[in-house]
């Protein structure tokens, strides 16, 4: 049987708040390390190897989990690591090997007939500019209505934001723009 003194009290007390502190502190951390984790890219390593035989002009793997883009050079010597915004839902995301058809700088945007459909008061056609969903420069995929853009709206990047299409910064677009010829194979995960 424990006895209860008056020094085991006032230890108990004293140390009391450091106890309750600590707990707290505890679920502190925890919850704002799940809000971490909730609303940032979590890269992770990713090689070419696992999605293609070989380099050819150049690969791409878009990670929608991660929300990040790797690009490889043709002769494997440059790796370039982008955050990305990705589809808004699983509905809308595309997964599989596609390819690069065609390169724009200052792309004009005209919203596909779904989104239309869901939005009637979109404009038809927006041009190159600062009101541009497609940003400064556009990588045109092989796969209707996909595309690798920019985006003048950096909130976006890191979030599940797009209609279908990964968007990058205006600046990280630009910087991958020159690198990736037509023809660069990209596979979306």
């Amino acid at each position: 049987m424990t006895r209860l003194t008056r020094r085991s009290v006032l230890g108990f007390c004293a140390a009391s708040p450091f106890i309750v502190r600590s707990a707290v502190a505890q679920e502190a951390e925890a919850q704002t390390a799940e809000a971490v984790r909730r609303n940032m890219s979590s890269f992770r390593t990713v090689d070419w190897r696992d999605h293609f035989d070989s380099l050819g002009k150049g690969a791409i793997v878009a990670d929608t989990v991660s929300r990040a883009l790797h690009f490889w050079s043709k002769d494997g010597e440059t790796y370039k690591l982008y955050p990305t915004s990705v589809p808004i839902s699983e509905e809308l995301t595309k997964r599989g090997y596609t390819e690069v058809i065609k390169k724009v700088e200052g792309p004009t945007w005209t919203p596909t007939p779904s989104m239309r459909e869901r939005d009637p008061s979109l404009p038809k056609v927006v041009p190159a500019g600062p009101d541009n969903p497609l940003g400064t420069h556009a990588l045109y995929l092989s796969w209707q209505y996909y595309r690798i853009h920019g985006t003048h709206d950096t909130r976006k990047i890191g979030r599940r934001s797009s209609d279908g299409c990964i968007g990058l910064y205006n600046e990280m677009i630009a910087d991958l723009y020159p690198r990736v010829p037509v023809g660069t194979r990209v596979r979306l995960i």
